[in-house]
């Protein structure tokens, strides 16, 4: 007699049967939890299940493993299973087409979505006509020879920055004359030494102190002629 569908046999034989493979008690079991079955309860119906013929089982010492009945499954022929290889090949081929097509959709999506609305557009468009009304007045005034920095201002800024460049010129040669006086009797190779301290050149920054101080050497020159 066949189990009742809600029965504990029914559902081990259905998941035995689903599963189609070698099984233990403790497998099944774990696997059916989720129906609150014991696992003495499960061995129960697994015994039950094979003395009435309705899966196989095999002993490998103490324990019983547990399958599906092959008999009861369709097994396919050999011309069978190369038309399903066919028509796995050809579902591949189609699901790899659909893919790519997804793909091309997203990257569609994410390009409209990176376009600017037409109040973007506008906002932007009176935002540059006002930096460009701005640059045009800006450049009216230098054609026309308008001063737009005041030569006392000017000359403020430039002296400013001589004190720095000469401060920073003052500065690399105490720090020079001070880590030379400590790398000359130092055992340590100077590179090392001066990684070890945390220590960075100007150089290191890609800073360039000659640049800076032409700049300078500019100004001086200007102010002769």
């Amino acid at each position: 007699m066949a189990p009742k569908s809600d029965s504990v046999e029914s559902i081990v034989l259905n998941f035995v049967n689903e599963q189609n493979r070698p099984l233990n008690s403790q497998n099944i079991a774990d696997a059916l939890q989720k129906y609150n079955l014991k696992k003495t309860g499960v061995q129960k119906a697994l015994d039950s299940l094979s003395d009435g013929g309705q899966i196989s089982f095999k002993e490998y010492g103490k324990q019983k493993i547990y399958m599906a009945r092959q008999d009861q499954f369709n097994i396919p022929t050999s011309e069978e299973l190369d038309q399903m290889k066919k028509e796995n090949s050809e579902l591949q081929e189609e699901l790899k087409a659909q893919k790519k097509v997804v793909v091309e959709v997203e990257a569609e999506i994410r390009a409209l979505q990176s376009n600017l609305t037409m109040e973007q557009i506008c906002s932007k468009e009176v935002k540059l006509r006002t930096e460009v009304k701005a640059m045009e007045e800006k450049l009216n005034k230098l054609r026309a020879g308008s001063t737009l920095v005041k030569p006392e201002e000017r000359k403020a800024v430039e002296e400013k920055y001589s004190k720095m460049i000469t401060q920073w010129r003052k500065r690399k040669r105490i720090f020079r004359d001070l880590w030379d006086s400590l790398t000359e009797n130092n055992p340590k190779d100077p590179k090392e030494f001066k990684e070890e301290l945390g220590l960075e050149y100007d150089e290191d920054v890609g800073v360039n102190f000659q640049h800076f101080y032409e700049l300078v050497s500019c100004g001086n020159k200007r102010k002769r002629t």
